[in-house]
This record gives structure tokens, C-alpha cells and sequence, in this order.
């Protein structure tokens, strides 16, 4: 049976909601025996019923006057109900399957609603790619807000994206229905400098009463933090300390805390509350980034709720923190976010709240999961042939495109260094051997060559750089999830590897791929977009996983190393990163050359 989504608007039903509190027309569900998480006192409260009608909480308390011969009655046993789980920031192509993929995989574990921010097929397929993730997501059981990419590409100047989105795209898309407001704004230093595009983008936002979204990355959280917030930007995912996320709250913004598959900032940033014995309800999970297997086996938001509380938060003040806080960021809490009369009956059944096990997920009134899995189907969507062709490259690529050339004996150069489970990357600089002309990768420096080819039918130029910290011992790999312009990035210890791994995805249409002495390891196609693939989450896990240990074969004893790779071309993240336009200085936004000195 395929789910049919049931919802009418508030204001369609405000006499029926208000006759049915009353009893004077019957309720269409009644949960009985109930402990109800309230959010809004930050209470439980025992032994209460809630009546439903028309997918519509309209009474918490003693509901029996309420049931009618046609009432569904079910018995919640003592079982806790909070309200359903709303992720405020999160990338559903970074899980690398469709919407309607991620709704299978999220929902069974409490997620109800998403705030999803589409920048990565936006990159790639601008406007058209938006609303065709923003269509697919209308007839699921999830709720899906979408936030408008507002850097499209991320840093102008610094790269190449498949499309660009200014004030104008900006201003019509906040008329389309489900767009909640702009998505991060990764270009903080437009903010600060008050780039005259940047600002029409906020503006147009603003205009239309809707919310900015942010990203500030720096450390730095006096004077230009305080500018950024100042521009009307209520929100931001990049603290990664305790000091970050304490600034963001007492300055009034919201610090939304994440833990995803690569990044695990909740240990550090849900310190400012712990320890400083805050107020939370600025403070609001969020997973960002998740892969296949973290959400098919960890969960989603459940996971973060769960990994808050065993860092020592309260958890009821965890789930508001997954709901309540979330629903007020995005000024939605009359329809979401709380068990309250008027809001959805998005409601979630669980035994204990330590656990945050999810045994039962109700959403409009219906329960559509039970016991970690969907009790419908859900309607595949038909992505456009024309998103399944977007790897476009001048020609094949050789060895010889990878080469590095230097004079001299050796050379002192830049390398990024990354960092497991961090989003930053050091610059740091490295003295290397020239080897008949050319700098070579060096297993025993942890040195391995890096390249970002632009891949959307532009100038086809690429970008070469060094890049430490994955200890690969051999062979290469290659992904066209390359934030945040997705051109083609590729990783290797081995030109030739690095060559046949770049074609090998062009062939396909795009994914990840491992290669070592001329041969595919594994393969991950990703054909939509370069980014996502229709097939079943959990063939997709699968083939991650195969992915995973071929990263192993390689050398790299990294946690989702894909992730990690998959920001070396970010150009809005420190410290040092590569584009298909060369080697950026993100610090001080400004190209550097690669070669520093020849030292002989």
C-alpha cells in the first residue's frame, strides 16, 4: 500500500479541531495511557490521552469524551510520547539517495520533519534541480521544508559550478510554496563586506518574511560574528567548540549543534550548556551530513538526541532541542514541534528516552512506522533524464594531466592536512623531493596529489594540490560529490590510478570509485546529479561499504573517509582547500601557489 499524505492546511479545519475537543464530534484517534514529553514546560506528564482529528492534536488530557463508535483507540502502555524529531539543517544528497530513499531510512527513526538545504544538486542543476527535490519530497510521510541555496557557487571567483544563483533566483523562489527560508550562507565575508549580491539575496529573504540561515566559520566570535548576525542571520551549524555555540546563544542566534557521519561536534559544543548551566532553547541538534550506514544503523536525530544526552544533557531538554527549538527557529511551532492542540499529530512512541529507541512513529494521525521499518510504501519519483547526464568533461584525462612539475632537488610546499571527523583542514608546509622534474606523492610523508577538474561543460580547467593525513599507501580515488560545486575530485598516490578513476566516473555519470594498479576496487554510482542514487538505502549502504574497505585496501584507516575527502574543494572552510581554479588560501580568501620555495 502506498502512503497517501493526508494534510489540510490549519485554516481549513479550525471549527472541526475546536467541536472535536469539545466532544461534540467524534476524534478520529485517541492515544491512550500515554507519558507526554512536553516541550513547552520541559515536563513529562503521566497517564494522559491525546485526541486527534483531521492528523491534528486538539486535546492532551482525559480524552474519552472525545470517542466516538468510529475512533481508533490505541493503547500507548505507559510509552512516552514526544513530539516528532525535526532536523533544522541537513543535505539529504550528502546520504547519496533520493528524498523519497532518506524519508524510508529517517522516518522509522523519529524524524518527522526536515529543513532540508538542496545547495549540492543546486551546484549542479540550479533551479530545476531544486524544485525537482522539492517535488518528490510533497508526497511523503516526511514533512520537507527547503531552505534556498544562497551560494551557488560557494565562492565566486574561486571555482566553477554547474550553475549560479543571485538575488533575482533568490526573490522568486521565496514565492514557491515550501521554500521556509535561505539556505546557509557560506560567503560570511560578502556578509562582513557588505557584497552588494550576498545582501540582495538576505534582503529579498527578509522581504518575505522569511528566515537566513547561516554559516560562519571562523573562530572568531567578537566584532564579526556580531556584523553577520546583525544581517538578520539567525542561525549557524559550524560551531565545532564549546566557546563557538556559547557566543552564537548569548548573542541571540540559534547554535545548531551536529553529528553526522564525519563530523561529531555534539561531545564539544554541547558544553556550553552543560557547563555553563544555560538556557537551551537556542541550542538545536541537527545531523547536517549522514551517510547510509550511520542512518540504517545509528539512526538520525534519534542518534544525536541519544549522543546529547550521554554527553550530559537532560533528556527532555534534548528533545526540545530536536523539536520545540527547531519549530520556533523556523517559526513554525503552531504546526510542529510540540503534542499541543492545533499542531500535527507527528508523535513518537518510545519505551525509554535514555535509549531513544523509536518503537513507533505517527505522522497526521497514522502510524506509519513500527519497530525501525515503514508500514507503506512509498511512490518511487521519476527523476528527468537530463539530471542523469551532468559529468562533462573536455576529454578523457591521462596521467600526464596530474603531473606536478618543480625545479630543482627539493621544494618546500603547501599541503592540506585533514583532520579525522573535522570539517577544517590545516595548511601546513612541507618540504618534498623533485623527482626527474616533478613532485611525486610520498607514502612516507603521508603525501598524496589531489585534483578538482571542472566537470560541468565550462572551462574544463583543473586544480592540483598535495593533501596529507589519509595515509594512503597506493592507488586512487575519485568522487563527484565534491563540495559544494561538485566538480570532480580525485585523490590519489598513483597517476595512472587517478586517471582511470576520473574516466571511470565520467562513464557512469558520476559516484565514487577506488582504484589500485589499474583496477576498480569498487564503485558507488551516483547518477542523479553526480550526487544520488534511486536504488534502495540499503543496497546503497552496501555499496558504501564496499567503498569503505576498499579505502582500507588503500591504507586509510579513516572513518567515512568520502566525507571527509569530499570538502578538500570547499572554499569556504579553513584552512586551505583546492578548486578546479587551483590552490585557495580560505583564511585570507586570495589563490597561493603550491610551490612556497625551491630549497635547492
Amino acid at each position: 500500500m502506498f502512503y497517501q499524505p493526508n494534510r489540510r492546511p490549519l485554516w481549513e479545519i479550525t471549527a472541526d479541531l475546536s467541536l472535536a475537543a469539545l466532544g461534540k464530534i467524534p476524534a478520529d484517534v485517541v492515544i491512550k495511557n500515554g507519558r507526554v514529553v512536553n516541550v513547552h514546560t520541559a515536563e513529562i506528564q503521566e497517564g494522559l490521552d491525546v485526541a486527534i482529528k483531521h492528523g491534528r492534536v486538539v486535546l492532551v488530557g482525559r480524552a474519552d469524551h472525545t470517542i466516538g463508535k468510529d475512533t481508533r483507540v490505541i493503547d500507548a502502555g505507559g510509552r512516552y510520547l514526544v513530539p516528532g524529531f525535526l532536523d533544522g539543517h541537513i543535505h539529504v544528497e550528502s546520504s547519496m539517495v533520493t528524498v523519497t530513499q532518506f524519508a524510508r531510512a529517517v522516518v522509522p527513526c523519529g524524524t518527522t520533519a526536515i529543513f532540508m538545504d538542496p545547495h549540492e544538486i543546486a551546484n549542479v542543476l540550479g533551479m530545476e534541480g531544486i524544485r525537482q527535490m522539492m517535488e518528490e519530497g510533497a508526497g511523503l510521510p516526511l514533512k520537507v521544508f527547503t531552505t534556498m541555496p544562497s551560494c551557488v557557487p560557494a565562492a565566486p571567483g574561486f571555482e566553477d559550478a554547474g550553475a549560479s544563483i543571485g538575488p533575482e533566483e533568490v526573490r522568486e523562489a521565496m514565492t514557491w510554496p515550501g521554500i521556509i527560508g535561505l539556505g546557509e550562507m557560506m560567503n560570511f565575508p560578502g556578509v562582513l563586506a557588505g557584497d552588494p549580491l550576498v545582501h540582495g539575496e538576505i534582503q529579498a529573504t527578509l522581504k518575505a518574511n522569511k528566515v537566513v540561515t547561516g554559516h560562519y566559520s571562523l573562530p572568531e566570535t567578537e566584532t564579526g560574528l556580531q556584523a553577520y548576525i546583525a544581517a538578520g542571520i539567525s542561525s549557524c551549524h559550524e560551531s565545532t567548540r564549546k566557546e563557538d555555540a556559547l557566543a552564537r546563544m548569548r548573542l541571540g542566534m540559534y547554535a545548531k549543534m551536529r553529528e553526522g557521519s564525519a563530523w561529531h561536534d555534539v561531545r564539544a559544543t554541547i558544553k556550553s550548556i552543560t557547563e555553563n548551566r544555560l538556557d537551551s532553547r537556542y541550542a538545536i541538534l541537527v545531523s547536517d551530513d549522514t551517510h547510509p550506514e550511520t542512518l540504517l544503523t545509528l539512526g538520525h536525530l534519534n542518534h544525536v538526541v541519544r549522543r546529547a544526552i550521554q554527553e550530559g544533557i537532560d533528556p527532555v531538554r534534548a528533545i526540545q532541542m530536536a523539536t520545540i527549538n527547531t519549530a520556533q527557529c523556523f517559526g513554525v511551532s503552531r504546526d510542529l514541534g510540540s503534542i499541543a492542540p492545533g499542531r500535527c499529530a507527528d508523535i513518537l512512541f518510545i519505551p525509554d528516552l535514555a535509549e531513544m529507541k523509536v518503537e513507533r512513529v505517527m505522522v497526521d494521525g497514522v502510524i506509519v512506522a513500527e519497530n525501525g521499518q515503514m508500514l507503506f510504501d512509498l511512490k518511487p519519483y521519476a527523476y528527468p533524464e537530463k539530471t542523469r547526464h551532468s559529468v562533462h568533461l573536455r576529454r578523457q584525462l591521462t596521467a600526464g594531466d596530474f603531473t606536478i612539475a618543480a625545479r630543482g632537488n627539493r621544494v618546500l610546499v603547501r599541503v592540506m592536512e585533514v583532520i579525522e571527523a573535522k570539517v577544517g583542514t590545516l595548511h601546513r608546509q612541507v618540504e618534498m623531493p623533485v623527482e626527474n622534474g616533478e613532485i611525486r606523492p610520498s607514502v612516507e610523508l603521508d603525501v598524496a596529489k589531489v585534483a578538482c577538474i571542472e566537470r560541468h561543460g565550462g572551462p574544463g580547467n583543473m586544480g592540483l594540490g598535495l593533501v596529507r593525513g589519509f595515509h594512503l599507501k597506493g592507488g586512487a580515488v575519485a568522487s563527484t560529490v565534491a563540495h559544494d560545486s561538485h566538480n570532480l575530485l580525485v585523490v590519489g598516490m598513483d597517476e595512472s590510478d587517478m586517471a582511470l578513476a576520473a574516466n571511470t566516473l565520467a562513464e557512469c555519470g558520476g559516484g565514487m570509485v577506488a582504484v589500485l594498479n589499474g583496477q576498480v576496487l569498487a564503485l558507488l554510482p551516483l547518477p542523479i546529479a553526480g550526487l544520488m542514487s534511486e536504488r534502495p538505502v540499503e543496497e546503497v549502504r552496501e555499496m558504501v561499504a564496499a567503498l569503505e574497505r576498499a579505502w582500507k585496501e588503500l591504507g586509510c584507516p579513516l572513518v567515512s573517509p568520502f566525507m571527509t575527502m569530499a570538502l578538500l574543494s570547499l572554499p569556504v572552510l579553513p584552512e586551505l582547500r583546492v578548486t578546479n581554479r587551483g590552490l585557495v588560501d580560505t583564511v585570507n580568501f586570495r589563490f597561493v601557489d603550491l610551490v612556497i620555495e625551491e630549497l635547492v
